[in-house]
């Protein structure tokens, strides 16, 4: 039966020419040399070197063999770094990006996915706002990432859409919540907004720039806050309102705002969340692993949270 050490012995003595010479490459006795050819001929019932005198030279069937001796045992090391790398992956560190206020509906749900597959991994979710994310990225700190694209400058990157959500209108006053929220009456609310660090490329706030275009104003603030738990608890004290998305609202204004409801903006406006990572890149394992799984999550999520909106706006 051949085996992986004839064929390296083969190749050896092909390379080198010399049964001495190959060994000493493989740090090998030249007797155990020999013997893994003379194995390898018998077992072929054929002549693969011919011994001209110190040196040995390859026979038309030993110049055949070649070939796909190298690809078996290329095979060999390719399996065996797959393996390897598995293996790294399986008790090594999974990083990957995402935008803060999914950990809200997808943080802890994607991260017990992932330890379900692989309970030996370390994992790390990383960002806070998409455009942060967005330049780790770029330097090369993280492979891939979620992140909400309707502003991030994506030069470079690979976009590839996984779902959308709707981004809703937030009050504790219910007359505010009988009709869907336009332009105008936007334009004139009182605000407040999470997010403020990335005001300049939130992609909420850049959706509703977007949408007031046409009256000429921009969103106005009362009140600037980082997190949105902190804004949603101000719409429940009835000091502002705000706008954002409906997954989020799901989530947090029955525990922080049970006052408040939501209702939709007209027309109506979504965020879109992609994958994203460098052009041409070559991703790992762990990195198609995140991307499976947060794609996966993230459009469950999303066609939950539609299903839960209500058709007609009222308060909760």
């Amino acid at each position: 039966m051949l085996s992986v050490h004839q064929l390296t012995c083969f190749l050896a003595a092909y390379e080198h020419g010399s049964l001495t010479r190959a060994a000493e490459h493989l740090g090998y006795a030249q007797p155990s040399v020999s013997e893994q050819i003379r194995a390898l001929e018998k077992t072929l019932g054929v002549e693969l070197f011919r011994r001209v005198g110190r040196g040995v030279v390859p026979t038309t069937v030993g110049d055949t063999l070649r070939p796909y001796a190298e690809k078996v045992l290329a095979s060999i090391d390719e399996a065996r770094q797959a393996v390897q790398s598995v293996k790294s992956f399986e008790t090594g560190t999974i990083r990957f990006g995402m935008f803060g206020i999914a950990r809200l509906y997808a943080g802890a749900g994607l991260i017990a996915d992932v330890l379900t597959r692989y309970p030996g991994v370390r994992v790390e979710l990383v960002g806070q706002n998409s455009a942060e994310v967005m330049e780790e990225l770029r330097r090369g700190r993280l492979e891939a990432a979620m992140l909400a694209v309707s502003t991030v400058e994506s030069e470079g990157m690979d976009v590839t859409p996984v779902a959308r959500e709707e981004l809703v209108y937030l009050s504790a006053e219910p007359a505010r919540l009988e009709t869907p929220v336009t332009a105008h009456r936007l334009s004139l609310a009182t605000l407040v907004m999470s997010e403020t660090t990335f005001r300049a490329t939130d992609s909420t706030r850049a959706t509703l720039r977007r949408m007031l275009h046409e009256t000429g104003r921009n969103p106005g603030t009362r009140i600037e806050v980082e997190d949105i738990e902190t804004a949603v608890e101000l719409v429940g004290l009835g000091l502002a309102d705000t706008v954002i998305p409906l997954g989020a609202a799901q989530q947090l204004v029955p525990r922080l705002a049970p006052k408040a409801g939501w209702v939709s903006l007209r027309p109506r406006q979504f965020d879109t969340f992609a994958i994203v990572h460098r052009k041409g890149a070559v991703l790992s394992p762990a990195a198609r692993l995140m991307i499976e799984l947060a794609t996966t999550r993230m459009q469950e999520i999303a066609e939950a949270t539609a299903s839960r909106h209500p058709a007609t706006p009222s308060a909760t």
